[in-house]
């Protein structure tokens, strides 16, 4: 399994990559003489004559209270060793955590091997990885700095300099899982700028920081080995801006090294390229994933933020993408500002300056606002967050740039993402996802799910037919494979397959193709309508392609959906209804009666499901897995899932209708 792993990884791999690939191979075997198995004794010196730390805070600009009070409430937390890791409540915080112990399995990752010889793929050698990594971004650490800053608390400074110092000692260099991937380098770069400027005003920062030979030397060490081993090629997704991030800020905050401004002018401009490369056009993310669209668009923020502040500013075209990304979150939200689940993700922050309930979303659109101006279609920003407060003292200048859109889109031909909606901004708003898009980004679509052509529904922010998200990644095969499927997704499984061909957790070989075949009234009028076709079924035989239609009646408050097999034969077919959480739901009959809390009361839709198909109603199931719904990284729960299974013909038309009922029931 695992050479099969490695051919198909190789495939996707073009010469110029491959070539890349051996060289960096190259550099790992090289620096296996380098490797510090003490960090007492690290022979590494630190050419930094008078290093001084320039990249303050600017003073001006209030902090909402709200946010002050959140902040604190996890900064106490901290202090009483609390701390939420993914799906996990973390209560062993202080002094400092066990840097390489993974919580969920009891697994100890290596600490002084060779990092490159560690597989951080093995479970059985690592334990989950991610809940390995996740405290030595030390994210954290920049809450309880922020804390400090607005305080003025001391204990909160000493708890972070006293996890630094045990991480710096216990992570000399190349040894040991925090230094396998790249990503996490420069996530913890972010958060060191930050730490030090949060800290500014305490007199143990100078001597923590630019008086401290541990910290100068890890500091080299990361932005060396961010240099050195980018990620290029099929893996040059949000991992490349998260380096080039984190190089690009530390180089600007701490340029206190010979290589320093090669490094920064580098990141620099790969983060030019790599923003408007990893964007499409409309603003949307092309990992269409949208976790990692707000990953990669406050990654940008802070990196162009970082530049204003140091006068290396990344420069307007830059500034163009992350305004587009903005408004195209705007556009996408419902009317709690929740975006679509689309895609993987996994709870990653690119910089956390703020209690970790806050609303992220209603961040990013507090920052945009503030940053570019909200345009007077935009929904009305939830404000009080402390990272919005802080970000924006940093630009010095007003960010005018490219004309925006005059109204709100509803269309992302690129993305291939449709919304539609009836009543823009009513607290009861209809909101339908439609799914016509590419599979994913680059050769592996790392992020990608199998749902082409699938949809959410959402009445006033409450799903009802409910993208089911991704609970984990490597560490539960069976479930990975599970939650990205298509039969988890709203939309139509054919012959038991799924739309795309996967090799691995990360790894897709085969990619369906959708087209966008027809939309009318998505701005405006009594209907909006979508019609789209998906190829990933041409494969089978006889080949098949799934024809999606949907339609939206504003007056009436309905939503159709109907589904076509173009086909010479018949398919063996199963069509996926996924719930929200919080519906309710009794079937009978081919017809669901869906009800949730709204109101002080209830509200209920009827769905009827096309009688061609025999249906169940499966809860909580694991063999197979059916029934599941992932609110965040780590963690699932049950729900309702409907499933139509039957042979389905060249033109048969499934047409399944779900009708809202006026106003609630006590």
């Amino acid at each position: 399994m695992k050479f099969g792993w490695y051919a198909h990884r190789l495939a996707s791999m073009s010469a110029a990559e491959i070539a890349r690939r051996t060289r960096d191979e190259l550099t790992r075997r090289g620096w296996r003489g380098r490797q510090v198995t003490d960090a007492a004794a690290d022979p590494t010196g630190t050419p930094v004559p008078n290093p001084a730390f320039a990249a303050r805070l600017p003073p001006d600009g209030d902090v909402p209270e709200e946010g002050r009070i959140r902040l604190k409430e996890a900064a106490d937390g901290l202090l009483g060793g609390h701390w939420p890791v993914l799906a996990r409540e973390r209560d062993d915080m202080v002094p400092a955590p066990d840097w390489f112990l993974d919580p969920t399995t009891g697994r100890r990752a290596p600490d002084r091997t060779y990092c490159f010889d560690i597989d951080y793929r093995d479970l059985a050698t690592v334990g989950d990885v991610k809940q390995v990594w996740e405290p030595s971004r030390h994210q954290h650490l920049t809450v309880l700095a922020a804390a400090y800053y607005l305080d003025g608390d001391e204990r909160y400074a000493q708890a972070v300099a006293t996890q630094l110092l045990s991480w710096w000692a216990a992570n000399p260099f190349l040894s040991g899982i925090h230094w396998t991937s790249g990503i996490e380098l420069g996530l913890r770069l972010l958060s060191w700028v930050w730490i030090r400027r949060l800290l500014d005003g305490w007199r143990g920062a100078e001597p923590l920081f630019e008086g401290n030979h541990s910290f100068l030397q890890q500091l080299r060490h990361h932005q060396e080995w961010l240099a050195r081993l980018p990620s290029h090629g099929s893996s040059a997704n949000n991992h490349l801006l998260a380096e080039m991030a984190g190089q690009f800020v530390a180089s600007c905050a701490f340029p206190w090294f010979p290589e320093s401004t090669a490094w920064r002018e580098t990141a620099a401009a790969t983060l030019q390229r790599e923003l408007p490369r990893q964007t499409f056009a409309c603003g949307l993310n092309r990992e269409l994933a949208t976790e990692y669209h707000g990953f990669a668009l406050e990654l940008g923020l802070a990196a162009a933020l970082e530049g204003e502040l140091a006068g290396h500013r990344l420069g307007g075209p830059t500034w163009d993408t992350l305004r587009r990304m903005t408004d195209a979150l705007a556009a996408v939200v419902d009317v709690c500002l929740r975006p679509p689940r689309q895609g993987d993700g996994d709870d990653g922050h690119g910089l956390l300056l703020d209690g970790p309930d806050y609303d992220r979303w209603a961040s990013l659109l507090a920052t945009g606002a503030a940053l570019f101006g909200p345009v007077a279609w935009w929904p009305i920003e939830a404000g009080g967050d402390v990272r919005t407060a802080l970000w924006t003292r940093l630009a010095s200048r007003p960010l005018a740039g490219e004309a925006r859109p005059n109204h709100r889109p509803s269309l992302f031909p690129d993305a291939g993402m449709a919304i539609l909606r009836d009543h823009d901004g009513r607290q009861d708003e209809l909101w339908c996802r439609a799914d016509h898009g590419p599979h994913g980004y680059l050769s592996i679509a790392a992020h990608a799910h199998a749902d082409a052509l699938a949809i959410e529904f959402r009445v006033g922010g409450i799903d009802l037919l409910a993208d089911p998200g991704t609970y984990c990644y490597g560490a539960e095969p069976t479930w990975r494979s599970y939650f990205r499927s298509t039969v988890a997704h709203n939309t139509m499984q054919v012959d038991g397959v799924d739309q795309s061909v996967a090799a691995g957790p990360h790894l897709w070989t085969r990619h369906a193709r959708a087209l966008l075949e027809r939309t009318a009234g998505l701005d405006g009028g009594p209907v909006a309508e979508w019609r789209a076709a998906h190829y990933g079924y041409r494969r089978l035989r006889p080949p098949a392609v799934h024809r999606r239609s949907i339609w939206l009646d504003r007056r009436a408050r309905q939503l159709v959906i109907e589904d076509r097999l173009e086909t010479a034969g018949a398919h063996k077919c199963r069509l996926a209804f996924h719930l929200g959480p919080a519906v309710a739901c009794t079937l009978e009959d081919g017809q669901a009666n869906l009800e949730w809390p709204a109101d002080c009361g209830h509200r209920t839709v009827t769905m009827a499901l096309p009688d061609e198909l025999v249906w169940q109603r499966l809860e909580g199931q694991t063999d197979p897995p059916a029934g599941w719904y992932s609110p965040s990284f780590g963690v699932r729960m049950p729900t309702v899932t409907l499933l139509g299974t039957g042979r389905i013909g060249r033109n048969q038309a499934l047409t399944t209708v779900l009708q809202l009922h006026p106003g609630s029931t006590s």
